[in-house]
Formats: structure tokens, C-alpha cells, sequence
């Protein structure tokens, strides 16, 4: 068992997610039959930039950006002083997220009004890309939801698509616990924060060595220790049935659901990354080519490829059209630091 934690496959985690994020939003709301009208019989199979030179996000990534930049101050609260929260840092950067799409929080103005640290200062975070209206209601409330106090019935994927950090930056035994709070931060429903444990748990067995189908197979095993996680088990059990039973795979991904709630959208995934687990492009075409969800889910199997095989496997040519790419790279090697007593870091993650 080879351990992954290091720049390329951390790298491939937020860039591979950032990737089929981009893959997936031109065909977010088509029909598979549109689709192929659109794009011909085989569907979407590159990023498309809409003439434009770039292949734009969506919330989705943003989220991802703001969940990294959370954790990675609360590494610094935590280094700093011996004590932290860790759901508590990153709902404020989701209210610094909040802000970024114009709305504003009850409550947490001081938040805004302190600006601090450098992903605050991307000013291409500052665009409206479809935010779900979960997390926007959920964050302007000015409550945080916890598992204990639900803020929303909630079991959208807006909870799962944004959590790949977290399995970066934690170890095997409180991934799936953290994933799971985080989510529910927003999304209140068991649907809607059990599968962001799940993700958790397969990012971070991938990257402490796992091979994926372990990785599915831990996350699972974890997954029933919990209350309320008959459907998405279901769902996961399905998944890796359909896989091994070779069956076509766009009924497949029928059979699965179209991935805007939570324990679809990881299921649509970890079936693209098992059917394909050695072919980035293919899983990841496969991934957004449905009636559906086809950002997030595009997103999630992204992070789970990219993390199993690195940033070496992700093509060249995906990874330059692709917007804040440098960003992204940075936000990955940070998460790979951890923690750095500098100013600098400091200044760049300040410990609230």
C-alpha cells in the first residue's frame, strides 16, 4: 500500500474536481437526449468554453475552495492555539463565500467587514455560477446547522460536492465524522450530509494508499454504522454491483438516479471512477453525459480520480483551459502543508 499524500495527487484531487465541475455545467440541465443533439451520439467530450478561452466553474468548486480555505484555518487556530472547532472556521468561510455571491448573513457581519487572508482576494470567486439554494438559504439564516440541530430538511448534493478537502487533511479514523458535520452545516437531511462522510472517507483512503475499490468498499462498511443510512447504502451497493456486473453503462447511471440529491450524486460517482478507474477522460465524460446533475456529479468522480491516480492523468490540455487553475494548485499544495508557523501562512490563513 503506497501512500499518496503528496503534490500530484492532491493536486489531481482539486483539479480533477474543479475539471469535471466544468465538464458538467454547460449540460447541467439538459436531457441526455439534448445532450447528444447538442454535442453528437457520444455526448459532451471536452471542456467546452463557450467561446471564450477559458472553461468556467461553478459553485461547486467555489465551495471547494472555501471548504480548503476553512480547514486550513483551522489548522492555524489549532497550531496556535492548542484548541478548534473545525465545522465552526469553516462555516465562516462559507460566510465569506456567501458574500462573494452577493448575499449577506444575519448575525456574521463582523466577518465581513474583516476580510482577511487570500482566498477572500480571488477576485474570479466573485462571479454567480448557479448557487443552490440550499446553501444560500442555509448561510443567510445566520444559523449553522449542526447533525444535532438540522437547519433544513435538505438532502440535496450541495452538501457531498464541496467536501473533498476534507479527506485530504484529515486521517482515516475522523474523515468520514468531519465530512458528515461539515456538510451538515447546510443540508440537514441524513441524505444530504451521509454521503460528504462517504466521499471523506474514499478520498482519504485513497490517498493513505487504498486502491479504490478498498476505498468504496471502507467508506461503505463505515457508512452503516450510522443512522438513516439505508438509502444511500442502497444506492452505493447498487453502484458497485452494476460494475462488476458489466451492464450498459448509461442505464446504469439511470438506474442510480440523476445525482441532485446527495446519495445519487455519490453513487453516480463512485460508479464512473469503478467502471473507468484507470481512464480519467472516459470516467469523467461518463460522469456529466446523463439526465442530471452533471456538474456535481462530474465534480465528486473528478475528485475521487484524481486523487486515485494523480494530476499526471488528468489531460494537459483539461487542466489549461481550466479557470483559477493556478489557484487551485496553490490551494492544494497549502493542503498539503497542513500548517506553516509563518507569517506569511498566517497572514495567507488566519486561525478564525
Amino acid at each position: 500500500m503506497k501512500n499518496k499524500m503528496d503534490a500530484p495527487h492532491l493536486r489531481g484531487c482539486i483539479l480533477g474536481g474543479a475539471i469535471g465541475d466544468a465538464l458538467g455545467w454547460p449540460v447541467e440541465f439538459k436531457s441526455y437526449a439534448d445532450i447528444t443533439r447538442t454535442y453528437g451520439s457520444d455526448g459532451i467530450k471536452d471542456l467546452d468554453t463557450r467561446g471564450g478561452s477559458i472553461a468556467e466553474i461553478t459553485d461547486d468548486t467555489q465551495m471547494t475552495i472555501f471548504t480548503a480555505e476553512g480547514l486550513l484555518r483551522a489548522q492555524t487556530r489549532e497550531n496556535l492555539k492548542g484548541i478548534c472547532h473545525i465545522p465552526t472556521v469553516v462555516y465562516n468561510a462559507y460566510i465569506r463565500w456567501l458574500h462573494t455571491q452577493g448575499g449577506v448573513c444575519r448575525g456574521k457581519e463582523n466577518i465581513i467587514n474583516e476580510l482577511d487572508g487570500w482566498v477572500s482576494g480571488i477576485r474570479g470567486l466573485y462571479s454567480n455560477r448557479a448557487p443552490g439554494n440550499s446553501c444560500l438559504s442555509a448561510l443567510r439564516s445566520g444559523h449553522m446547522g449542526t447533525i444535532d440541530d438540522p437547519i433544513n430538511k435538505s438532502k440535496g448534493c450541495g452538501g457531498v460536492m464541496r467536501v473533498a478537502p476534507v479527506g485530504l487533511i484529515s486521517n482515516r479514523n475522523s474523515a468520514f465524522a468531519l465530512g458528515c458535520e461539515i456538510a451538515a452545516i447546510t443540508h440537514g437531511h441524513k441524505n444530504g450530509y451521509l454521503p460528504a462522510g462517504v466521499l471523506s472517507l474514499i478520498i482519504c483512503g485513497l490517498i493513505e494508499g487504498l486502491d479504490l475499490r478498498e476505498a468504496v468498499l471502507e467508506a461503505m462498511s463505515e457508512l452503516k454504522t450510522y443512522e438513516g443510512h439505508e438509502d444511500c447504502l442502497a444506492l452505493l451497493e447498487k453502484a458497485v454491483k452494476l460494475v462488476d456486473n458489466g451492464y450498459y453503462t448509461q442505464g446504469s447511471i439511470r438506474e442510480l438516479g440523476e445525482g441532485w440529491v446527495g446519495e445519487e450524486a455519490i453513487a453516480i460517482a463512485v460508479y464512473c471512477a469503478l467502471k473507468y478507474k484507470d481512464d480519467f477522460r472516459k470516467a469523467l465524460c461518463m460522469s456529466v453525459n446523463h439526465d442530471g446533475d452533471s456538474d456535481s456529479t462530474g465534480a465528486i468522480t473528478g475528485n475521487i480520480l484524481g486523487a486515485y491516480l494523480g494530476i499526471e492523468a488528468i489531460p494537459a490540455d483539461w487542466i489549461e483551459k481550466m479557470e483559477l487553475k493556478n489557484e487551485l494548485v496553490i490551494l492544494a499544495d497549502d493542503l498539503l502543508t497542513g500548517f506553516e508557523e509563518s507569517e506569511e501562512w498566517i497572514s495567507k490563513y488566519p486561525g478564525w
